[in-house]
Parts: C-alpha cells; structure tokens; sequence
C-alpha cells in the first residue's frame, strides 16, 4: 500500500517504507513489462484520507482512554476495508489521526470524533 506522501510499504521486502526500494521496484517493473511509467500507473486510484495532528499535553497509552478507544473502534468499523490510525509523534507533542477509506464524508465524521476524543482527555 502507499500514503498520499509518497510513502510506499512493501511488505513482501520490508516493514516500513524505504523510497529507495520502492523506487527500484516501479524500474523493474517498467523493465519487466517494458511500458512506460505513465502506462502503469493509469491504474493508480487515490484513497480518500483525512490527516490531523492534534497537539496534546501529555502522551499516556490510547488504550487506556475508553473514549478514544471507543471512537478508534467506530471508525474501524465504519471505513470497513478503509484504515484507522491514532498514534502519537514520535517527535511532537502530536498525536496523528489519519482514517482512509471510500467516503470522504464518512472519514472527517468519525476523525472528528477521534480527535474530540482525545481532547478532552489530554489536549492542550
């Protein structure tokens, strides 16, 4: 899967994304098939994704706020195939909410939820 930043995860070669690699799978690719980038990538459909990073006044475990929790398991279940992730910077006193799925509209409801979730437990 890819991230609208460009990040590629391949999971077959690594856990993370690694531009380098991803770069010189899309080479062999277009070697292998012999068609040219823009022929390959006529395919590529963006997934509607919604991106927050919410400043918080501490960091304690997301599983240990019910609310969040329960807002979190909302919104698995509403983007169905779609992606949920909260987690906190790693670098910031951020915590990152991205949902990706079909509906655009279904997404900002529930990351709205998410993110009135964890400002009340620990925004700033």
């Amino acid at each position: 899967g890819g991230e609208q930043s460009g990040h590629i995860v391949m999971t077959d070669y690594a856990s993370t994304g690694d531009g380098l690699m991803a770069g010189l799978q899309v080479l062999a690719e277009m070697v292998e098939t012999r068609r040219p980038l823009a022929e390959l990538a006529r395919g590529l459909e963006p997934v509607p994704q919604v991106l927050e990073g919410i400043k918080v006044t501490s960091k304690p475990p997301i599983e240990s706020m019910d609310a969040v929790v329960s807002a979190i398991a909302a919104a698995t279940a509403a983007v169905g195939d779609g992606r949920v992730l909260v987690r906190y910077s790693g670098t910031e006193k951020k915590c990152r909410v991205m949902l990706e799925g079909d509906d655009a509209s279904v997404l900002r409801t529930h990351a709205d939820a998410i993110i009135a979730a964890l400002r009340r437990e620990i925004g700033a």
